[in-house]
């Protein structure tokens, strides 16, 4: 059976069942509410009577929305607002429609899940190679230490600490690039190049 409710001014479809998440009601998880304002109802093509059918719902959480971003401009007059809003939502289970019932799920797929659970651990485990199993859970550190380690000229070079005119430099991460000297003369190319 289905039927369309009204809440929060907005229409939904539900059946028993279905979870729905809709404008803020008042209530805590896990209470129990009535939608009174039943539109239609009916089961298949065969529409049915909404005097006095009322949805029963859970309330499951009360939530927050995505958020949206309100910006105002007017250009030209120096005038900016921006806002940010986080619309306030109910998620609800339709548990009735009217007298009908939502369907509780069967407890007899988890009492065979066990079952199947003790038949896997009495079957042999496959034999697995182990090197490349060692080799992924071994730490970060030792995979750090087993890497070929760096030229001995970029140690020396980051270790060293720099000078720049006859003054140290405490940096010792990068080295300071000083400024290519300026040439006098002119800047076009010698003959030699034009030619080859």
């Amino acid at each position: 059976m289905f039927a369309v409710v009204r809440t929060g001014g907005k229409q939904y479809r539900v059946a028993a069942g279905d979870k729905i998440v809709v404008e803020k009601l008042a209530g805590e998880a896990g209470d129990t509410i009535q939608l009174g304002e039943v539109l239609l109802a009916g089961e298949g093509s065969d529409l049915r009577s909404t005097d006095g059918l009322t949805v029963s719902a859970e309330i499951i959480a009360q939530a927050k929305g995505e958020k949206v971003i309100v910006f105002k401009k007017r250009r030209r007059h120096n005038y900016r607002r921006k806002n940010g809003h986080r619309q306030q939502h109910t998620i609800l289970r339709i548990t009735a429609i009217g007298d009908q019932q939502a369907e509780k799920p069967k407890k007899a797929k988890k009492e065979a899940a066990p079952a199947a659970d003790e038949a896997q651990a009495a079957a042999p485990a496959p034999a697995v190679d182990a090197a490349p199993a060692a080799e992924a859970k071994q730490p970060r550190a030792k995979k750090a230490a087993a890497a070929p380690e760096a030229p001995a000229e970029t140690e020396a070079h980051v270790q060293a600490p720099l000078k720049v005119d006859g003054a140290e430099s405490e940096m010792t991460d990068t080295p300071v690039a000083q400024k290519p000297s300026a040439k006098k003369g002119s800047t076009k190319k010698p003959a030699a190049d034009k030619e080859a």
